[in-house]
């Protein structure tokens, strides 16, 4: 199949990008043909997102959304931070923030379902969406170019055989491919190795964000609230903290980040986000309500030192899979739109001059002259502190730092990110073991019953999406020296040490997979890696 651009993966960024191709195609009478591929088994499945939403790039994209019945209607109303200690919570003053962390002005929602709703704004353009396929690989021209990409196969069983349901998968050319396929995409991470895209930026640093939807009695529910908070249940040099925003009919999106560099191999990013809500600060939010669904996800947070090289010959990557997220703001949307409009522009450009399949470097030109280079410079230095003084000294210096380069933006001191995530766990022999309280099924809950509320359904008889390079290494090498800490940081108890007689055996459930990429970033071995299963596989999100 032929198109002039392909984009892979139907979120924001993707989205974003096919429609802006529409516009400046109606704009100049030219035709052009876009094409959107996304592994979900619809648009908006795989989204997980808060989601505070600032609304820049939706009034540039599409400036009546507001009048357009889209799903974003509740507008943020309070603004609360807190650092908080076990059992109280220090509020911080709006004042003292930097401008650009307040929220005035943006608006609560589920991502899911803004992206479900481009997704229909797209196909009344003409873009073509075809969601439940799987992007296994790109193809190269003889200069080595992206010609496009190639879908995976459906109806192969575990050992390789093809069952009655076999189909074959397709090959995708477009003149131009953007990869749109969030954070740590599996065909972005092929690229950035192939085309050393990441050669002159420091390497890319993440979080993993974990959130579940609940319904609140209507007493309780205040619509427009957001609240954050840093501190308990994580000590001071373990980076990450809570998110609860009310929106909607009765709805409360209530989540915890934990940044993957942290050292500890017994902690559990889960579990420190159930033990969280016990916090009054919010469980008094929870109180006699129910949650509806649970999620995760990996986020990127390098911020502007980590950006790859953008464009390569035949394509560019855009949104997450660049890594555009303001980290203090826990933001990233509206920069993922934002990057896929500007590489729309850039592509819609070359094709009107006819050329193909060459290097965009309008769009890494445009994008470093952007509103959003601007914002993510002005906050280039707080993860570097947060990572090396701990949350209190390292935020509060961060704070600082953001006030400088808004008052003097001609600063240029940039902070790097001295070593990738995986490499910072410590040995479990000099590590302390954390004990966490047992799930009390009101405001904390057990992994498997969180698993099922995403949704999340494989066919259990195809091949395993999650690779080990060296099957020896987990029982070998990471369980004596990490105490196996896939064990604990997968959200979806994906991967288990199984005791049989006197012998172990690493253990993968790959059908319990919420295609979240923790393990991918955070293996201290780098051995597992994630790709893609079969198109429509994974979780079923609604409403995140």
């Amino acid at each position: 199949m032929e198109f002039d651009v392909v984009i892979v993966g139907a979120g924001p960024a993707g989205l974003a990008a096919a429609i802006r191709l529409k516009h400046l195609a109606a704009e100049t009478g030219k035709d052009v043909s876009v094409v959107v591929l996304e592994k979900g088994s619809q648009v908006g499945a795989h989204i997980l997102s808060g989601a505070v939403i600032d609304p820049v790039a939706l009034d540039r994209l599409l400036p009546q959304w507001r009048e357009q019945d889209s799903p974003l209607q509740t507008q943020v109303s309070e603004d609360r931070f807190y650092y908080l200690t076990e059992n109280s919570g220090i509020g911080f003053p709006s004042f003292l923030m930097p401008p650009l962390m307040s929220n005035h002005g943006c608006y609560i929602g589920s991502l899911g379902s803004l992206c479900r709703w481009l997704g229909e704004q797209a196909e009344a353009l003409g873009v073509e969406i075809y969601p439940g396929i799987s992007v296994i690989d790109a193809m190269f021209g003889p200069n080595g170019e992206v010609e496009g990409v190639i879908t995976g196969d459906m109806g192969v069983a575990r050992d390789g055989t093809h069952k009655d349901s076999y189909t074959p998968g397709i090959a995708l050319t477009g003149k131009y491919t953007l990869l749109a396929e969030g954070a740590r995409g599996s065909l972005t991470k092929q690229l950035i190795r192939r085309f050393s895209l990441d050669a002159e930026s420091g390497p890319q640093k993440y979080g993993i964000g974990l959130k579940e939807l609940w319904e609140v009695p209507k007493v309780k529910h205040k619509p427009g609230f957001v609240q954050h908070t840093m501190g308990w249940p994580l000590g001071d040099s373990t980076g990450g903290g809570s998110f609860l925003y009310h929106f909607g009919e009765n709805l409360v999106s209530v989540g915890f980040v934990v940044h993957l560099d942290y050292a500890n191999p017994y902690l559990n990013p889960f579990k420190e986000f159930q033990r969280a809500k016990l916090h009054p600060r919010i469980a008094e939010h929870l109180g006699g309500g129910r949650r509806i669904s649970y999620g995760a996800r990996a986020l990127t947070e390098g911020g502007w030192q980590a950006i790859p090289r953008l464009a390569f010959p035949g394509g560019a990557l855009i949104g997450c899979a660049a890594g555009f997220m303001n980290v203090p703001r826990i933001k990233g949307s509206h920069n993922a739109m934002l990057s896929g409009m500007m590489a729309a522009e850039a592509a819609f450009a070359a094709l009107r001059d006819g050329r193909s399949r060459d290097v965009l470097d309008a769009y890494e030109q445009s994008l470093k002259q952007s509103s959003m280079a601007d914002e993510l410079k002005r906050v280039r230095n707080v993860k570097p502190l947060w990572s090396r003084l701990g949350t209190r000294l390292g935020v509060m210096l961060g704070g600082i730092d953001m006030w400088l380069n808004t008052i003097f933006p001609f600063l240029s001191h940039t902070l790097k990110h001295s070593k990738p995530d995986y490499a910072s766990l410590e040995k479990a022999a000099k590590a302390e073991q954390i004990d966490y309280p047992k799930p009390d099924g009101l405001l904390s809950f057990d992994i498997l019953s969180s698993v099922f509320l995403s949704g999340t359904n494989h066919a259990e008889d195809q091949p395993v999406h999650l690779r080990l390079t060296d099957p020896s290494i987990p029982i070998a090498e990471t369980l004596p020296e990490y105490a196996e800490p896939a064990q604990r940081y997968c959200p979806a108890q994906v991967y288990e040490v199984v005791a049989e007689g006197d012998r172990l055996r690493f253990q993968i459930n790959a059908q319990n997979c919420v295609h979240c990429k923790t393990c991918d970033v955070k293996d201290p071995a780098q051995n597992i890696t994630w790709v893609p299963p079969e198109g429509g596989d994974g979780p079923n999100y609604v409403n995140m």
